[in-house]
């Protein structure tokens, strides 16, 4: 069983930045995904960026140039960096990884509300 703990998050106003972190409980040599999804009110959850065990990354259109994922594998996190921040980023965002098994794994989530 692998556990994901969510850090950061928050009330941010537009235009601002958030980062995000989370911490995969479990030995880092058998996570290979990692990524953030996302929920807002009323709406399905929905792939934010996505960052595999080498580094390659792929991210939502919505989210093109303002976010970054990254990971360090060595401390099982993976990191969300959101810049440029818009009411429409205002959700929860959760953490997910899977592993070399393909078994999946959900953080508890982190809500990020962006609204001056």
């Amino acid at each position: 069983q692998v556990q994901l703990v969510e850090s950061g998050g928050g009330l941010v106003q537009p235009g601002g930045s958030v980062r995000l972190s989370c911490v995969a409980s479990r030995n880092r040599f058998t996570i290979n995904v990692m990524a953030w999804y996302r929920q807002a009110p009323g709406k399905e959850r929905e792939l934010v960026a996505t960052i595999t065990r080498g580094g390659a990354t792929n991210y939502a259109d919505s989210v093109k140039g303002r976010f970054t994922i990254s990971r360090n594998n060595v401390e099982n996190t993976v990191f969300l960096q959101m810049n440029s921040l818009k009411p429409e980023d205002t959700a929860v965002y959760y953490c997910f990884s899977r592993d070399i098994y393909d078994f999946t794994y959900w953080g508890q989530g982190a809500q990020v509300t962006v609204s001056s």
